[in-house]
C-alpha cells in the first residue's frame, strides 16, 4: 500500500547560513548530445522564471578550466548570489554504447528483454509505475514494428519483381533469386530510413538506454566506473572550496550515478567537517529500472548507505505528469534496501498539474520526452519547487526544505525482487 499522509521530514539537523557562492554538479541522464544543450535550456528557462517570480538571474561565462559549465547571478529576496555550473560529462561514453549497427541493436533487444524478463524485474517494476514501464516496452515494440513494416515489404519487392520475370517466362531460380534480392534490398532500406529518422521516433535511441543497464545486469561497466570517480574527485575538490553549498543535481539516469558518486565521496571520509553543506537533488529519477536487476549490489549498497547519512541533505523530486520517471517512488524503499535509521530521501512532488498553467499542461501532457525535462525549466505557478531558485538562490537546499513534510502519496514498499548489497 501507499504510504498514509505523513507530517515528518528528514530534513533536521543544524541550520546552514545563507548562501552566497554555490557550486552545482549537474550530471545528466543516458543523453549523448553535447552539454551545450543544458546550457541554453539554464538561460532560456531561468530568464522564463526569473520573469514569473519577479527576480534576477544572468548567466556569463565559465571562470577558470575544468568541466563544461557556466556562471550565475541572481538576485533573490534581497540578497545576490553567485553560483558555478558544472556539467559532469559522460556523453562520449553514451555515444560509444550507441555505435551499434541495426542487427547489434536488434541483438541488444532480445538480451535486454531477457534481463528484464528472467530476473523478474519487469513484472516487479510494473507494481510501481505503468508509465515507465510502458517507456522501456516502446521501443521493443516500436522496434518490432519497424522490422515487421521492413519485412512485409520486401515480401511485397520479392513477390512484385518474382512475378514481373514469370512475366518473361522465366521460372525457378532465374524468377526466385533477383526477387530474393530485391526483397532484401528493399527490407534493408525501410530499416535504414527508420534508423536515420529515430530522432523523432526514439527506438533506438531508448533501446541502447535500457541495454546499457542491463547489459552487465545493471552493474557499471568499467569505463563508467572511471568517469564516476573523476567526478567523485571533483566533487571533492568543489568542498574545499571558499563556497557556502556544493550542490550535486542528478537527473534521469544522472540520479543513480550521483547516488554512488556522493557514496564513494562520503564512505572515503572526503567531506569536511567544517566545509560547505552537501546536498544532492534528484530529479526524475529512474532508479529502480536498474537497481531491480540482479547485478546491481553497487547501487543498492549506496542507496542503503546514503539514506542514512547526516553529512548530505537528499531531496527527491519526480511528479506523476512525468511518465519516464519512477514518480513518488522512494528509491531506497521500493528496492528493499532502507536501513532501520533511513533518512533519505525527502520525497516530494513537482505537481506538473496545478504547478503549470491549463494552458501549457494541456500543451506539454503528450509530449512525454519533452515533460521529463520539465524539473529543468520554468513553472507558471511556482509551488516549493523551482530549480533555479534551488541552484541560483540564497537558500541551501536543507534550509529550503527544513521541516517540508514528504509527499502523503510516494510509494515506500519493499518490491524488488533482488536485494543483495553484496557482489
Amino acid at each position: 500500500m501507499e504510504k498514509p499522509p505523513d507530517t515528518t521530514s528528514p530534513v533536521t539537523g543544524p541550520a546552514t547560513g545563507p548562501v552566497r557562492r554555490r557550486t552545482v554538479f549537474y550530471i545528466p541522464g543516458y543523453d549523448p548530445i553535447h552539454p551545450r544543450r543544458y546550457r541554453e535550456l539554464y538561460r532560456k528557462e531561468g530568464a522564463a522564471q526569473a520573469a514569473i517570480c519577479g527576480y534576477a538571474l544572468a548567466l556569463a561565462p565559465k571562470r577558470g578550466g575544468g568541466a563544461y559549465g557556466w556562471h550565475v547571478t541572481a538576485e533573490m529576496d534581497g540578497a545576490r548570489v553567485a553560483a558555478d555550473v558544472d556539467v559532469l560529462v559522460w556523453s562520449d561514453i553514451v555515444r560509444d554504447s550507441m555505435a551499434g549497427s541495426i542487427p547489434a541493436t536488434y541483438a541488444q533487444l532480445v538480451r535486454t528483454a531477457w534481463e528484464y524478463v528472467a530476473s523478474g524485474a519487469l513484472f516487479r517494476l510494473m507494481r510501481l509505475r505503468k508509465g515507465p514501464v510502458i517507456a522501456a516496452l516502446y521501443p521493443v515494440g516500436m522496434l518490432l514494428g519497424q522490422l515487421a513494416v521492413a519485412l512485409a515489404l520486401g515480401w511485397a519487392a520479392y513477390a512484385l519483381t518474382a512475378l514481373t520475370l514469370a512475366g518473361l517466362l522465366l521460372s525457378g531460380w532465374a524468377a526466385a533469386a533477383p526477387g530474393l534480392v530485391a526483397g532484401a534490398i528493399v527490407a534493408t532500406a525501410v530499416l535504414h530510413w527508420f534508423k536515420a529518422h529515430d530522432n523523432h521516433l526514439f527506438a533506438y535511441y531508448l533501446m541502447h538506454d535500457y541495454a546499457y543497464a542491463a547489459r552487465h545486469k545493471g552493474a557499471n561497466p568499467p569505463a563508467l566506473e572511471a568517469r564516476m570517480a573523476r567526478f567523485a574527485d571533483m566533487v571533492a575538490q568543489a568542498l574545499k572550496g571558499d563556497v557556502d553549498e556544493v550542490l550535486v543535481v542528478g537527473h534521469s539516469s544522472g540520479a543513480h550515478l550521483a547516488v554512488s558518486v556522493l557514496a564513494d565521496l562520503i564512505r572515503g571520509g572526503r567531506v569536511p567537517a567544517n566545509g560547505p553543506a552537501l546536498a544532492f537533488l534528484s530529479l526524475g529519477q529512474v532508479v529502480p529500472m536498474v537497481s531491480f536487476l540482479k547485478g546491481a549490489h553497487r547501487l543498492r549498497a549506496d542507496l542503503r548507505f546514503l539514506s542514512a547519512r547526516d553529512e548530505i541533505t537528499w531531496v527527491d523530486v519526480t511528479a506523476p505528469g512525468d511518465g519516464c520517471a519512477f514518480a513518488l517512488c522512494d528509491p531506497v524503499a521500493v528496492s528493499g534496501v532502507a536501513p532501520p535509521d533511513k533518512r533519505w530521501p525527502l520525497v516530494i512532488s513537482a505537481r506538473f498539474t496545478q504547478a503549470l498553467s491549463p494552458e501549457r499542461w494541456r500543451d506539454l501532457r503528450w509530449r512525454f520526452f519533452r515533460l521529463h525535462f520539465q524539473y529543468l525549466c520554468a513553472f507558471d505557478r511556482v509551488l516549493d519547487y523551482d530549480y533555479f531558485a534551488i541552484t541560483a538562490g540564497p537558500l541551501s537546499l536543507r534550509a529550503r526544505y527544513a521541516g517540508r513534510a514528504p509527499s502523503p502519496s510516494r510509494i515506500e514498499r519493499a518490491v524488488s525482487k533482488h536485494v543483495s548489497v553484496a557482489a
